[in-house]
């Protein structure tokens, strides 16, 4: 369930009343996790795979009614902010969130908690605050387009006091951002609820992670990527995906000890309870794209990280749980890369019924230590799945159900929560059976995704008694 897609009357979920509600609802529920999308910032198409940073927060998440319960914000203010959509208006937000967040920075008096913070995250908040300072000043162009005085990182480092009152503005929202967060987890743990975070693979090309770190990319002299990323031509597209993000310069990471992916981890395993790393089977291996192709038809396969990787990351990020998301094109030295570092793979339902060797059929599992999917944010929702399911399909999921009086829905909930998998997880979609219109993402699709909200009546009796009554049953609670 997204942070961004929870009902709020400001037009994106938010970590006030709109969490802590969710996370009641859960606990009533018997549910023991929520698994949440990326926090980070957006940028391009909306998605929170493609941001500015991979340490910041996202801004929107920054709860309003918080902001004027400390009087940095007045009931005027909330007024204004006032945006009820049916879907997430990212554009409006840009527009408008912005100002009503500077007014709460200029009401806002600096104190000892924002000095701890802001000392304890200085290492990627000073060049974070200043990226964005600069992009403000370049009209939000991408910062490969800035003038050159600001897009060479270490001369753009001396306009630091220049920019002081822009860059302090930005600092203010990562500190309300984090300490809002904070709050939301003390809540999940005082209810029993672990959060699950995601780690995207990649960083966008437009992101201060490339600006200030140029040399651990593949770029050529004119900070140009020479490689980008995506994955090869299959059933689904004949192209393949191209999705543009610049290439790691595996071989000068490796000459530091991967200190960026080290401190990245560190980071972000405070976040969360549990963390699901996107795309893992790059660490095995990886495709590539010359930067100039407009598809992925020419790319290749490059040797990934490995085993030494993880060896490292066991050592240097003490007590971070992990789990891999090992979909798409799987081979030998990923299942051999997953074996391993013992993290629990991902098993995705809509997968399991083609075939009765499927990996992703529950008898099959080989062990409970996986994580099974019913459906995921890049799928359908269970509701369209099951009307394009062809008759030999639909007949093997009716041949592995065991409780045929449900609807086919929860027959499919009931199947994951019945499995040996250690840990089950469930869109809100599929629990609430929802169809077309509440798809997250269409991969590939560069517009229109990441915009689904959450109805604001989905918090009553019969639904908490029915996801409550399906887990209890399958002894989840």
């Amino acid at each position: 369930m997204p942070v961004a897609s929870l009902p709020s009357i400001y037009g994106i979920g938010s970590f006030g009343k709109p969490s802590l509600k969710f996370i009641d609802f859960l606990s009533k529920c018997g549910q023991k996790c929520w698994q949440v999308l990326p926090l980070n910032p957006t940028s391009y198409g909306d998605s929170p795979y493609q941001s500015p940073s991979s340490f910041a927060g996202n801004p929107y998440y920054i709860d309003l009614d918080i902001l004027y319960s400390k009087k940095l914000l007045t009931k005027d203010d909330l007024k204004l902010a006032v945006n009820d959509t049916e879907k997430i208006d990212y554009g409006y937000l840009f527009n408008n969130r912005f100002t009503l967040l500077k007014k709460a920075f200029t009401n806002f008096k600096e104190d000892g908690d924002y000095v701890v913070f802001i000392k304890k995250h200085k290492s990627w908040l000073d060049d974070y605050a200043l990226f964005m300072a600069l992009k403000e000043k370049n009209g939000y162009k991408p910062w490969y387009d800035w003038d050159e005085s600001d897009k060479i990182y270490k001369s753009a480092k001396s306009q630091v006091k220049r920019l002081k009152k822009e860059i302090d503005f930005y600092k203010f929202l990562q500190f309300e951002f984090f300490s809002q967060w904070q709050a939301v987890l003390n809540y999940a743990k005082e209810k029993g609820v672990l959060i699950i975070g995601d780690l995207p693979i990649y960083v966008a090309y437009d992101s201060v992670d490339v600006w200030s770190n140029s040399s651990e990319f593949l770029l050529d002299e004119t900070l140009k990527p020479t490689l980008v990323a995506g994955v090869p031509p299959d059933a689904y597209s004949k192209d393949g995906q191209l999705w543009g993000n610049p290439i790691y310069d595996i071989a000068e990471m490796k000459k530091n000890g991967y200190k960026w992916w080290i401190n990245r981890i560190n980071h972000t395993k405070n976040l969360y309870d549990i963390l699901r790393i996107d795309h893992f089977r790059a660490f095995a291996g990886y495709f590539v794209v010359p930067a100039k192709d407009t598809t992925a038809v020419n790319g290749w396969w490059e040797k990934g990280v490995g085993e030494e990787f993880f060896d490292i990351i066991s050592k240097k990020c003490k007590g971070v749980k992990i789990i891999a998301e090992d979909l798409g094109f799987i081979t030998d030295d990923v299942k051999s890369l997953l074996d391993y570092t013992g993290f629990p793979g991902m098993k995705v339902l809509q997968f399991a019924f083609y075939d009765d060797n499927s990996m992703y059929l529950p008898k099959n599992f080989k062990s409970e230590n996986c994580v099974v999917y019913t459906s995921t944010h890049d799928s359908e929702t269970a509701v369209e799945w099951f009307t394009k399911l062809d008759e030999t399909s639909l007949a093997r999921f009716k041949e592995t159900s065991e409780n045929k009086r449900l609807c086919k829905i929860y027959q499919l909930i009931d199947i994951a929560l019945r499995s040996k998998a250690n840990l089950a997880l469930i869109t809100i979609q599929d629990y609430l059976k929802l169809g077309v219109g509440a798809r997250l993402n269409v991969p590939s699709k560069p517009e229109g995704n990441w915009t689904w909200r959450l109805n604001k009546n989905y918090f009553n009796k019969k639904i908490i008694e029915k996801i409550y009554k399906i887990n209890y049953i399958n002894e989840r609670v």
